[in-house]
């Protein structure tokens, strides 16, 4: 046995230092180590280590005082390893080596898997898929199990005494272990195991105080465990930390991208359950309550240096196309009048400021109607799922005679394609333990052959909580491959109109990343290049790429604000991005009740037009562009042109969207209505917005839905239909009525 000294750790440590905090790599393999011959206080001082070897002792546990936030990849191969969980302070891990542990079972596996939150190699092999099975659909269906003991044998009908509730709680843990069975009995360490923990936790959050219970969902420390989905529906609240211009940062280098993994796990499935709506002209309206729940952003902004990692692919299996099916079980009904709608002239009148522009828009008014509602994201295709919530729409790029009637909808953890004009989910591809937020539609060349000129072809890129880009091309049916964007869940992907091939992503830790995806050969090769990296000072919601500067400039609607990143000419990756905060007259509204830095919807309207919108404001800007940006210093305001009157609500992040062909703006509320705005002159003051009402569609037994919040609208580019996401699993498509 080696005595573990300070001199010893700098001497098989890398690279050569001095001193503790600067080792990046340490070999203690081979040297007869116990658990106690690790001193914690000497190995809690490696804080920037991130590769630790100590395969070849005698460990029978990891040292549970130890923490290393650093640390990457740990090798504990050949080792006398009994109890796993001793690992469990190492969230930061991606790669464990445990090979050659004789007591090690595969429940001390899945152990593992759900302890190390960010572990995706073990043993050599990519566990990805099966470890996130096992922190969210393993778990859920426990958790689903556990719930149902409780309120069937458990819950208590009168408070109980102190002694009385510990009681109950040891016997509900105890029982919930033995009835509670799910999956196979090579598993069922595991399985107790992790019943017994989700049991507690339970317990404890059904027995506390109200008062506490309110005080633990409103903490943004304790409202969401580690590996839970991340909440889209958040909002701070706190003026103070919002009203803060973002201070930079000195250069910090990204990290390189890893290798994409062979295969997706992307599988498409036929469609059983769609339920679709026939045509119908009158709609109805209804008014449900939403709650607004806050959390606290983050304010710190950092740019980095650009890393080029390639990232490779082999061809991926074809997807199965699904049957086009109908199923009207979800119908519009007939309604007898409208409710009026009211508006607050206090903080809702159209304004048209001294510095409007001069453009006139001459395209005629549409008139839109129900088309379809369809509920395709249902969880195992369940048709009384009216929970999912689905977050982001957008058409496939137009074909050449500008048509486009090919929408691509994500949430929970499926995607559809839907064909418009008939109501028809086309293509659902499902990814187990995903839940998509993001999505976006490109143009790439792909290779067909060496005598043949590469074409271009239409790629559909997704993301959600587990911060993996997916790509697919759905014309040949082919989800060929992956890369991980962030080590958080992306919020948003955006393509440049002007370079098709590079992508944003914005992701929950802040951060902005440009990648190059590259094109395609015949057998589906591609490779991933990260360009640059920037980082936000909270939540990223919206970014868009101005039609005039496309390569130059990125506009981030977030949580505290909006901020456009510019990159000096001529613009290469390899520049360092200057930041400016872009305010509007309305901050200076602002209360301890009212915040209005947070931009939940952020579109252009043209060249130079940009529409933008705060969720407390009732009202929607319409800026300009070029002479905002004009001036040069860290903060500008906004040269607003018009002001157009929206919902009043307290409901976040309902997305707006533009149709800069027709002049239209679009964006739906918290009732189940969509706001469309005919922008024909900017010089016009009415702006009187025409309302789609919710068409409160009914299902087979059951009475009329409330309208629920619109979470995303979408139109083709000649409005020639309209889509509408909701947060109770429901497609709404509208149709442009051609005038007789």
């Amino acid at each position: 046995m080696t005595k573990i000294t300070e001199k010893l750790l700098l001497e098989k440590g890398s690279p050569k230092t001095s001193r503790l905090e600067d080792i990046h790599s340490l070999n203690l393999s081979k040297l007869s180590l116990s658990c106690e011959d690790l001193p914690v206080s000497l190995m809690s001082r490696l804080a920037s280590l991130e590769r630790l070897d100590l395969s070849g002792n005698r460990l029978k546990e990891f040292p549970r005082a130890v923490s290393l936030p650093a640390l990457k990849h740990l090798d504990l191969s050949d080792n006398q390893m009994e109890d796993v969980t001793s690992v469990e302070r190492l969230s930061g891990v991606e790669e464990l080596c445990m090979e050659d542990n004789l007591y090690v079972t595969v429940s001390d596996n899945y152990k593992m898997m759900v302890l190390l939150p960010l572990l995706r190699m073990h043993n050599g092999k990519d566990v990805t898929a099966t470890a996130n099975h096992l922190r969210y659909v393993y778990t859920d269906n426990l958790r689903s199990r556990i719930i149902s003991l409780w309120e069937r044998s458990f819950r208590p009908t009168q408070p109980l005494s102190k002694d009385k509730m510990a009681a109950l709680e040891k016997d509900f843990v105890n029982t919930a272990k033995q009835q509670v069975k799910f999956g196979p009995s090579s598993v069922s360490d595991f399985t107790k195991w992790r019943v017994g923990i989700i049991a507690t936790e339970f317990f404890k959050l059904q027995t506390q105080p109200k008062d506490q219970k309110k005080k633990s969902s409103e903490d943004p420390q304790n409202a969401t465990p580690q590996n839970a989905t991340p909440q889209k529906r958040k909002r701070a609240a706190s003026p103070a930390d919002t009203k803060q211009t973002p201070v930079k940062r000195a250069l910090i280098p990204a990290s390189p991208a890893r290798q994409s993994p062979r295969k997706t796990g992307l599988k498409l499935t036929p469609q059983k359950n769609l339920q679709t709506s026939t045509p119908q002209k009158n709609l109805q309206t209804s008014t449900p309550q939403k709650t607004l729940q806050t959390s606290t952003p983050q304010k710190n902004l950092q740019t980095s240096t650009p890393q080029k990692t390639l990232q490779t692919s082999t061809p991926q299996k074809s997807l199965q196309t699904s049957k086009p099916s109908r199923d009207p079980s979800v119908r519009t009904v007939r309604q007898s009048k409208p409710e009026p709608v009211s508006l607050k002239p206090s903080k809702s009148p159209a304004k048209v400021l001294p510095t409007a522009a001069k453009m006139v828009f001459n395209q005629k008014p549409v008139c839109l109607k129900t088309h379809h509602v369809l509920q395709c994201h249902s969880k195992q295709d369940s048709p009384a799922d009216l929970s999912t919530q689905l977050w982001a729409c957008a058409f496939q790029p137009q074909s050449n005679d500008g048509s486009s009637r090919l929408v691509a909808t994500c949430g929970g953890g499926s995607l559809c394609l839907i064909d418009c004009e008939v109501g028809v989910v086309m293509k659902k591809y499902k990814v187990p333990g995903e839940e998509f937020f993001a999505l976006a539609w490109t143009s790439v060349l792909m290779c067909c052959g060496k005598a043949t000129p590469a074409q271009p072809c239409s790629v559909l890129a997704a993301g959600g909580k587990r911060g993996v880009v997916k790509l697919i091309h759905p014309r040949n049916n082919i989800a060929y491959g992956e890369f991980r964007a962030s080590r958080k869940a992306l919020s948003v992907l955006r393509f440049n109109p002007n370079k098709g091939n590079f992508l944003y992503t914005g992701s929950y830790d802040n951060k902005i990343v440009l990648w190059d995806i590259g094109g395609l050969d015949n057998q589906y090769n591609y490779k991933v290049v990260q360009l640059m990296s920037l980082e936000s000072s909270s939540t990223l919601l919206h970014l868009c790429v101005p039609p005039k500067a496309p390569l130059s400039h990125l506009l981030a609607g977030c949580d505290d604000g909006l901020h456009c990143f510019s990159n000096p000419v001529p613009a290469t990756p390899t520049t360092r991005w200057r930041q400016t905060e872009v305010t509007f007259p309305a901050y200076e509204e602002e209360d301890a009740e009212h915040d209005y830095h947070t931009v939940d919807g952020l579109a252009f309207l043209s060249d130079d037009i940009v529409a933008s919108k705060n969720h407390l404001l009732g009202r929607i800007y319409l800026w300009s562009w070029s002479q905002t940006l004009s001036k040069k210093s860290g903060s500008v305001r906004a040269v607003v042109l018009a002001e157009l009157p929206w919902a009043d609500t307290q409901v976040p992040y309902l997305a707006l969207s533009t149709c800069p062909g027709r002049s239209y703006v679009v964006c739906g509320d918290d009732k189940g209505r969509v706001w469309t705005y005919h922008i024909r002159d900017l010089k016009d003051r009415s702006h009187t917005p025409k309302i789609l009402e919710w068409p409160a569609p009914l299902r087979n037994g059951a009475a009329a839905l409330d309208g629920p919040s619109i979470n995303a609208v979408s139109t083709d580019p000649e409005l020639r239909y309209l889509v509408a996401l909701t947060d109770k699993n429901l497609v709404l498509v509208w149709k442009r009525e051609e005038a007789s």
